[in-house]
């Protein structure tokens, strides 16, 4: 194959000048295209910003704060009508996103626990740093709106996602619904969601009782009312004197009742008896409860809406902040009772909790009974009298409080079949290490695998999983490892940050591996979707007789260390502002041309795609020079515990060049040395060192190998050796031919 020379004359040629202007010019393009990108910060004082919540809840003039909660929450006030709360998600559900640190939102709901305000204060999101317009995660957010809190939205179906931030949007609509249930259950709009899971009633517990005994146990409950008592609660209303001398005598029972969970063998089988409490649980659906209603005296429990039209207005029961009301369908008539003791009860009834009522057996609960009093010919009174009733604990069994799966877990279920394709990928190039050098025997095969390989990453690993690294991946590694860092942020160390996004995670503890084993070479080599694209489009132009540029080693040597100035620089940047250093960060292309496939404001694409032309005259320009990540990997490939790379020692570069020459990235040094940090393992060395047609030393030992055969057979004039011009090899070189 035809090479560029290695040394320029003392004024470097026109091309070359070309080259570092072009270079230059890339470098400044993420700059100008901050300009028109701006971060949109932090929003202030939000909590008190009226314009804000106008927007949500128009005529809003009052904010205040909402007290006895366990986090800041403001009450919105039209005048004096309550209108909603509004509160910071931050300070509710701080779910790390994917820089380790969470979305902060502006949430307001109404009374009815439902959405009406979601807006995106502040986030160190890396992906939505710049290049996504900040009004597309709003808009994400917005979607939220109308919708009751106890919902439960699945990104890509209930609310649409966006393209190439799916981490950060998934993070964003967990923190909105369980922020929102959170608040909304500590306010009392909805049932607290992180309550205990639903006791179960042990049915193996059962002991004989008679009446006084199920009193004695707390397993009825028991409400006497005197007409006294009944008539001092309508003191100094209307109905105070209306009608009083038909009412009957103050110390007249008004009713004497008692209420019973049946579900309790030792409740249930005592009052029914044996058959009566198997035929009443065969009777119920799963998640159904049972509670009898007995009473005697001159009210009844039943109502006027019982005969009307089946509705139990009279009584209801209460359990937190759920109220369970009955129909003429869930009441069964309780002929008698089969314990012993119980009082004369001319009114026994069973009633049915249904399994949507969400009854818990474990939890107090309460029955209201209303009163209603007629204060004149067509107005009336109303006052409740309550019976707080709770099952003995010997009756039912807690579980363990189940806590909802971590956000991260959900992830890796989803992602399945993605990370199959991933794995896939990663043994096949293991295998490839593993055999590296039967395969490098093997050119015919290695070359064409290796570039089936590259485009499995730039496709699959780039374009379809969007998992390529980057080095504000490192950046916030170092944040989350260093204590001092890690204080001073007070989120500290937390691997849901990283296991978020199980695709790099994998990718990022793979690389670790080959880190130590092989250095830098396999990530930047075989499975950084950029670096794929640079190879790829090389391999086309020198295809295509592109003239390849070649710098002198010593010029080549020293650009090394850009790409480690640059690192410095970020690093030392995120000390003052992470934030910042992200944004620097853009001196990556990796977002542009991979994660958002080119659909970003016109400077950065023209970067990128600068970037991408350059590879077609110089191979991976970016990698060696400029590469942040690529420097950080050197650094820590530093560590390596083996060199696979196999050399003729004493040989290799005194005075044989072809390796070098033939290094498209020139990381083997005049002397024949490997510098491992730069080298991006193509195995092209190892193609040659097998060859021996190009590499001294085994052309030498075949030579040797020939004439000995020669001689055997008698046929040493006529014998002509293999691999001559016949055999068409562009790369072969005649002079060792004939040594």
């Amino acid at each position: 194959m035809t090479q560029a020379p290695r040394h320029f004359p003392r004024h470097w040629s026109s091309p070359l000048r070309l080259l570092v202007v072009l270079l230059a010019m890339c470098l400044s393009l993420p700059a100008l295209a901050l300009e028109f990108d701006q971060y949109p910060g932090d929003l202030g004082s939000a909590k008190g910003d009226l314009a804000l919540f106008q927007q949500a809840f128009p005529g809003t003039d009052r904010v205040e704060p909402v007290t006895d909660l366990p986090w800041p929450v403001n009450a919105l006030y039209r005048g004096d009508e309550l209108v909603g709360y509004a509160f910071e998600s931050a300070e509710v559900a701080p779910i790390p996103a994917y820089s380790g640190k969470p979305v902060n939102l502006l949430i307001a709901i109404d009374p009815s626990a439902s959405l009406r305000l979601a807006k995106v204060l502040n986030h160190s999101e890396p992906i939505m740093l710049v290049g996504i317009p900040s009004e597309r995660l709003d808009d994400f957010a917005g979607q939220h709106l109308g919708t009751s809190v106890t919902s439960r939205l699945e990104v890509g179906e209930d609310v649409d996602a966006i393209s190439g931030a799916t981490v950060t949007v998934i993070v964003v609509n967990d923190t909105i619904m369980r922020a929102g249930r959170l608040v909304a259950a500590a306010l009392g709009l909805i049932e607290d969601p992180a309550a205990a899971p639903i006791a179960r009633v042990r049915d193996e517990i059962y002991a004989p009782a008679d009446w006084q005994g199920l009193l004695d146990q707390g397993a009825l409950g028991h409400l006497t009312l005197r007409q006294g008592e009944v008539d001092d609660a309508f003191v100094g209303t209307p109905a105070e004197h209306y009608l009083s001398g038909q009412r009957p005598p103050r110390d007249a029972t008004f009713i004497d009742l008692y209420l019973g969970y049946l579900n309790a063998p030792s409740v249930g089988r005592n009052l029914l008896g044996e058959r009566g409490y198997d035929q009443l649980m065969a009777s119920l659906a799963p998640g159904e409860h049972a509670v009898a209603l007995l009473a005697d005296g001159s009210f009844s429990y039943k109502g006027s809406g019982y005969v009307r039209g089946g509705i139990f207005d009279r009584i209801e029961l209460v359990q937190g902040n759920a109220s369970i009301s009955f129909h003429d369908s869930d009441q069964r008539r309780l002929p008698r009772l089969a314990i012993d003791g119980a009082p004369a009860l001319s009114e026994r009834d069973i009633f049915v909790i249904h399994e949507d009522a969400h009854f818990d057996p474990g939890t107090p609960w309460r029955l209201n009974l209303l009163v209603r009093r007629a204060s004149g010919p067509l107005t009336q009174e109303f006052t409740r009298f309550h019976l707080d009733q709770a099952l003995p604990e010997a009756f039912i069994e807690r579980p363990e409080p189940v806590e909802p799966a971590p956000l991260w877990l959900e992830m890796w279920q989803q992602s399945r079949l993605e990370l199959i394709g991933l794995g896939a990928g990663l043994v096949t190039l293991s295998l490839i290490l593993a055999f590296q050098d039967a395969l490098a025997r093997r050119p015919r095969l290695l070359r064409p695998l290796r570039k089936a390989f590259l485009l499995y990453t730039l496709v699959y690993i780039g374009w379809v999983s969007l998992a390529q690294l980057s080095v504000v991946n490192v950046l916030a590694l170092i944040h989350a490892v260093i204590p001092a860092v890690a204080n001073s942020a007070s989120h500290g160390f937390s691997w849901s940050a990283f296991l978020i996004d199980p695709l790099m995670f994998v990718l990022w503890v793979f690389v670790a591996v080959t880190l130590v084993l092989w250095g830098r070479s396999i990530f930047c080599g075989w499975l950084c979707p950029f670096g794929a694209l640079q190879d790829l489009v090389n391999q086309l132009a020198r295809h295509l007789k592109v003239p390849q540029l070649t710098l002198p080693f010593a010029v080549h040597r020293r650009l090394w260390v850009v790409k480690y100035l640059i690192l410095f620089g970020l690093v030392g940047v995120s000390f003052y502002d992470l934030g910042q250093a992200e944004r620097l960060a853009e001196v990556e292309p990796f977002k542009t041309a991979i994660t958002l496939h080119f659909l970003r404001d016109w400077g950065y694409v023209l970067y990128a795609v600068a970037l991408i032309a350059s590879s077609a005259f110089m191979h991976k320009a970016y990698c060696r020079y400029v590469c942040p990540l690529g420097a950080s990997l050197a650094i820590a490939g530093r560590l390596r515990l083996f060199d696979w790379l196999r050399r003729h020692r004493g040989q290799c570069g005194t005075p044989c060049q072809i390796c070098a020459n033939d290094c498209e990235l020139v990381a083997i040094h005049p002397d024949g040395r490997i510098e491992a940090s730069e080298c991006h393992y193509c195995l092209d060395c190892q193609i040659t060192y097998d060859d021996d047609r190009r590499c001294p030393p085994r052309v030498k030992r075949r030579k040797r190998l020939e004439r000995d055969a020669a001689r055997t057979h008698g046929d040493v004039g006529d014998a002509e050796p293999r691999g001559s011009s016949q055999d068409g090899d562009p790369r072969r070189i005649p002079c060792l031919e004939e040594n």
